[in-house]
């Protein structure tokens, strides 16, 4: 149950510290999912996106391929 809590508490931070990134790019969640599609990534969309941050539930995957598509070229992990 304790490993659960942890990836939910992980999921719940990537997300915010993702949505604090695309504040600072200036990038939308509409943006964000037309940033993906020119990056492969053909199955979001802004509600899929908006969807995953407000829920917590990314994936690593979604987490590098949307900070790649906005420029972002470093993570602080202390940030998260």
């Amino acid at each position: 149950m304790a490993i659960v809590k942890a990836d939910e508490e992980w999921g719940k931070r990537a997300a915010r510290h993702l949505k604090a990134e695309l504040k600072r790019a200036g990038v939308t969640y509409h943006g964000l999912a037309n940033l993906l599609k020119k990056e492969g990534v053909r199955d979001e969309t802004k509600a899929s996106v908006s969807s995953k941050l407000a829920e917590g539930r990314i994936t690593p995957a979604f987490i590098l391929a949307s900070l790649n598509a906005i420029g972002c070229e470093a993570v602080n992990l202390e940030d998260i």
